[in-house]
């Protein structure tokens, strides 16, 4: 098993040293991201979700050594070492920790936001409130100034961070003037974090810088969105995924309209973003041959968690954070329900319908968040409630676990997270209650290991909730 690890640490660093566009590229390295706990341990008697939609394995062991899975199966098949630690979870749940595949790090300042609150600290801060509710890695998408995120990226892999979600990052490729919604703009526009085209080659160009700083994801944004932002042409971000795709980079595409999404997904653009109010024949077609994946972001600007005071959404957040929300809907204290409710998703007057149909005809959703944008959406707890509205439109608590799971990690290229199986880092969740029984049950966390590190949920909420008093 050493022998093995040993192989997977060295192709890894391998991974993480070479350019995009050489072997290898568009693997995710993990291994150096947090120090992993040494020792063997043995994880008994609780459920399995593995996380690509097998059966869970009741009464499971799992066996951990040094921060990776040794081995995971029923107990009458497992052999767990002599000398290991034996941890009783029976009447647990364990399943992989989640990946995010879309958030904007950095800007939320709790109860601030701009440009001035992106720095490691912040960072950091965000990567923990992800890690505190199961969420092991995060790509933030379009809004990073690349050389803070490279920097920052590289102090978490050297283990200068503590224990949190892994960071990654996904530079914006935009037109002149263009690119994020009228929020997000005010940073990424005074931290210059997109990169301006306006020529094919000029976007060539952008993508082999952004190939040369060994980033494997970008974004673009596609369409004027009723005339408020200038439109990318299709022969510049057609030449965006074209050059992409040579150095194995994946796009995300922003498109929120039925032309649009079309128009992409033609172009070969890896994920889409954002969901659509219609959708026709044609696009169900391009669907099934092309299986772009998809995240919709079916959750984003609900304000019902904030509005019914529960404290797994709000027990992380500084009272003036959800005083200031109150304030943004003109009713004060006193929210109604109206104010709250969870609206149709973005998906038009048959959300449930077009989720469903979008997925039968080969849409693969992987979870993201659109966190950061709004502090009243924000990092870790946005994925459960993400997942909710999933269930709520269609899918099975087991579909949507794989989306939050595996498939992100698939798409991502980390190689050796998302599912509990031999050789993947123990990256996993703790849960008092089983969410394949009902989704809303991700939220129910006993514990949080990364790496095979529990991490000390305690003291990051007592930090909070500090800063939360000192602030008052």
């Amino acid at each position: 098993m050493m022998v093995l690890k040993q192989l997977l640490a060295v192709v890894t660093l391998i991974t993480s040293l070479t350019l995009v566009g050489m072997p290898l590229v568009g693997q995710v390295s993990s291994s150096s991201t947090y120090r992993a706990q040494p020792g063997t341990y043995a994880y008994m008697g609780a459920r399995l979700v593995i996380g690509d939609g097998s059966p869970p394995i009741e009464d499971g062991v799992m066996v951990v050594t040094d921060g990776y899975i040794d081995a995971v199966g029923p107990r009458s098949e497992v052999n767990v070492p002599a000398g290991a630690q034996r941890v009783d979870l029976a009447s647990k749940t364990i399943m992989p920790t989640m990946n995010n595949v879309h958030i904007h790090i950095g800007y939320e300042g709790h109860p601030t936001w701009g440009p001035e609150n992106f720095n490691d600290r912040n960072v950091l801060d965000h990567l923990q409130r992800e890690a505190y509710y199961g969420v092991g890695s995060v790509l933030s998408v379009g809004s990073d100034p690349p050389e803070m995120a490279i920097d920052m990226m590289m102090a978490q892999g050297r283990g200068e961070f503590p224990p949190a979600a892994m960071y990654l990052s996904a530079p914006g490729v935009v037109p002149p003037d263009g690119g994020p919604d009228h929020i997000l703009i005010r940073g990424t526009d005074a931290l210059r974090a997109a990169y301006e085209v306006d020529t094919e080659e000029g976007a060539r160009a952008a993508v082999r810088d952004i190939a040369g700083k060994r980033l494997h994801q970008l974004k673009v944004w596609i369409g004027d969105r009723r005339g408020s932002y200038p439109a990318m042409p299709p022969e510049i971000y057609s030449a965006v995924i074209d050059e992409a795709h040579k150095y194995n980079i994946k796009v995300h595409a922003h498109a929120t309209s039925l032309p649009d999404q079309k128009d992409v997904i033609r172009a070969g653009v890896d994920v889409l973003v954002h969901p659509i109010r219609a959708m026709d024949e044609e696009l169900l077609s391009l669907l099934r041959i092309k299986k772009p994946y998809w995240t919709p972001l079916v959750g984003f600007g609900d304000r019902s968690r904030i509005c019914d005071d529960d404290p797994f959404f709000i027990g992380t957040l500084p009272p003036e954070s959800v005083r200031q929300l109150r304030e943004r809907t003109g009713r004060g204290a006193e929210l109604s329900r109206d104010m709250c409710g969870a609206g149709t998703f973005g998906l038009g007057n048959d959300p449930e319908r077009f989720f469903v149909r979008a997925i039968e005809a080969g849409a693969r959703v992987v979870l993201g968040t659109d966190a950061g944008v709004f502090n009243h959406y924000t990092f870790g707890w946005a994925e459960h409630h993400e997942l909710e509205r999933y269930v709520q439109l269609g899918m099975t608590p087991a579909q949507a676990i794989v989306a939050a799971t595996s498939m992100p990690a698939e798409m991502l290229g980390i190689r050796d997270g998302g599912k509990l199986q031999r050789l993947y880092r123990a990256d996993f969740m703790v849960l008092d209650a089983n969410p394949l029984d009902d989704i809303r049950n991700t939220r129910r966390i006993d514990s949080v290991y990364l790496r095979g590190v529990k991490l000390d949920r305690d003291a990051l909420l007592r930090r909070w909730q500090n800063l939360s008093t000192a602030s008052r």
